[in-house]
């Protein structure tokens, strides 16, 4: 995780690596190690700025994951256009937390709790199918994973991005396929084991 920022007071609160300067700028995006990044988040205070991250991010490495943050719902397709594979509009998500609180509050802080305290036994994952798993072209009941594993598979993203829930015991895996499964550690690593051999 490499953080930037062109303010120098707010880079002094952090321990992690740091690169001082301008994000829209392509020689401040490859000192900071854009070349060899996995993903970008652009989360400048503008939704200007966070176009031209994009933009900038998205012509020196094509294939980078980018999530970009958006204060106002007439830029959200903006970044999209710009090549943001995600958005993010902070405002919108608060108001929908907040109102899951209040409409189910026991659903919304199971959620909370399994997406983001680190100490829980369960925890939600994503786990991509390979290309050379045992498990390609079996039913999720020919595999037993809810018996070899313990974990349970809530959802089935499609590659187009589809996602089908709740699968049946007749779903078929296919190579691209990511599973979305609840389990403890040990579980979820069984599960991600099996899908990559």
């Amino acid at each position: 995780l490499v953080v930037i920022d062109h303010d120098p007071a707010r880079l002094e609160g952090t321990d992690l690596p740091s690169v001082l300067g301008d994000a829209t700028e392509d020689s401040v995006l490859q000192e900071a190690g854009i070349d060899r990044a996995s993903a970008l988040v652009a989360a400048a205070y503008v939704d200007a700025s966070n176009s031209f991250i994009t933009l900038s991010a998205r012509a020196l490495r094509p294939d980078l994951f980018i999530v970009s943050r958006a204060r106002s719902v007439d830029s959200e397709e903006k970044l999209r256009r710009a090549g943001a594979d995600r958005v993010v509009n902070p405002q919108n998500i608060g108001g929908a937390r907040m109102a899951a609180f209040v409409l189910r509050p026991h659903v919304a802080e199971f959620l909370d709790v399994v997406m983001h305290e680190r100490n829980l036994e369960f925890r939600l994952e994503e786990l991509p199918v390979a290309e050379g798993s045992s498990l390609v072209g079996k039913t999720l009941r020919e595999t037993h994973l809810r018996d070899q594993t313990g974990a349970l598979v809530l959802a089935v993203r499609e590659p187009d991005g589809t996602f089908l829930t709740n699968p049946g015991p007749d779903t078929r895996i296919a190579a691209g396929h990511v599973l979305i499964a609840i389990g403890t550690g040990d579980e979820l690593q069984a599960v991600s084991e099996l899908l990559r051999t």
